[in-house]
């Protein structure tokens, strides 16, 4: 294994047990942004910053207004004084095409995931940006 296949599997490790922070029930999701093998910021999906901590409404669907890991990671490196530009967004689950359209805003160069959602529109559009995608399923780690 090469160090930035190593580095990989670390980070999205990190991901995953950042996603533990997440109040939702349904599925929890944890992201990093790395710049220069440092982390820059992190996030997890759940409610903006003030609102009560439960995603799901009482027929169990997610709130309209939940935040996925990779907004709230890039919203967090945007009030700091980083920048995301030709960083690398490891998330524990494959982004949307909302995050997509984040990510490729806000200069991510690189995304590395461990879980393929049904709807691919998300990677595709990352694609299609020359960003490079990478998936690395969490059950093919070696510990």
């Amino acid at each position: 294994m090469d160090k930035q296949e190593a580095l990989d599997r670390r980070y999205l490790r990190m991901a995953r047990i950042w996603a533990e922070n997440s109040y939702c029930r349904r599925r929890q999701v944890g992201a990093l942004l790395v710049k220069d093998k440092m982390i820059i910021s992190d996030g997890y999906n759940g409610t903006p910053t003030g609102f009560e901590n439960d995603c799901e409404t009482p027929e169990n669907t997610s709130k309209a207004y939940v935040l996925h890991a990779e907004a709230n990671a890039i919203s967090k490196v945007a009030k700091s004084s980083n920048s995301s530009d030709g960083s690398t967004l490891y998330v524990t689950a494959s982004p949307c095409i909302e995050c997509a359209k984040l990510i490729i805003q806000s200069g991510i160069r690189r995304v590395v995931y461990a879980e393929e959602y049904r709807i691919t529109d998300g990677i595709d559009l990352l694609k299609r940006a020359g960003i490079e995608v990478i998936y690395k399923p969490i059950e093919s780690e070696q510990q």
